[in-house]
């Protein structure tokens, strides 16, 4: 199964698609730092700047569509304000010309930020043909010594309910880790000074990682979805 991935960042979603067996065709971000760090990592793959500048002309036909777009104008709505731009309606606007078989989207849910975005997604992606499951899975569900919550939604087209329903049941089967060991999640972490992961050690880093995906998760999320499409579920 391959996959495009928009609003890539540092390609924390990309990893995990990628560890579950998937193969990435291209990337859309905006911020030439997190390209140059894709780039380091995904060197053969195609990379576009701007989401308003890409469709069906540039852009190669996926089984699987999958980005978090920007929070910052989500996180503000829940708190009564709504400054910056929404940007979902550029995603909701390349699954509509692309039609992708899937849809992967990720978003924050702290401060209740979800209710703002959740209930508008769905919609949109309902109205565009597909079923969609929400899953709030934290980064201590999978090893990580912080809860780091966040929502995924995962969509089907064809209204197609049934064949996800069962990654509710999957999602209340994790179980928060009670222990952490870099060694479970393979590589060690760099050193202060270290660039091993293509991100230097200042301000950049933090931006960086702070809206980074934790690709186990998306890994877990990947697998999932490659057994409904191989009828494993």
């Amino acid at each position: 199964m391959n996959y495009g991935s928009l609003f890539a960042g540092i390609g924390g979603i990309d990893l995990g698609l990628d560890r579950a067996g998937m193969h990435c065709e291209w990337q859309v971000e905006i911020n030439s730092f997190c390209r140059r760090v894709l780039a380091k990592h995904w060197p053969d793959v195609l990379k576009y700047g701007d989401v308003k500048n890409v469709a069906t002309t540039n852009l190669k036909s996926v089984d699987l569509i999958c980005g978090g777009f920007p929070c910052p104008v989500v996180s503000q709505a829940a708190h009564g304000r709504n400054t910056g731009e929404w940007l979902w309606v550029e995603f909701a606007r390349v699954i509509h010309e692309m039609q992708p078989t899937w849809v992967l989207v990720e978003n924050v849910c702290s401060g209740g930020a979800w209710r703002y975005w959740l209930p508008i997604v769905r919609r949109d992606l309902w109205r565009l043909g597909y079923a969609s499951l929400p899953l709030q899975l934290r980064a201590s569900q999978f090893g990580a010594p912080f809860r780091g919550a966040r929502i995924y939604v995962v969509a089907k087209a064809n209204g197609d309910i049934k064949s996800i329903g069962t990654l509710y049941e999957k999602a209340s089967e994790l179980q928060e880790s009670t222990r952490f060991s870099w060694t479970d999640w393979g590589d060690a972490p760099p050193t202060a000074l270290g660039m091993a992961d293509g991100i230097p050690n200042r301000i950049h880093r933090l931006r960086a990682l702070g809206r980074a995906v934790v690709p186990q998760i998306a890994e877990w999320i990947g697998r999932c979805i490659l057994k409904v499409e191989l009828q494993f579920i």
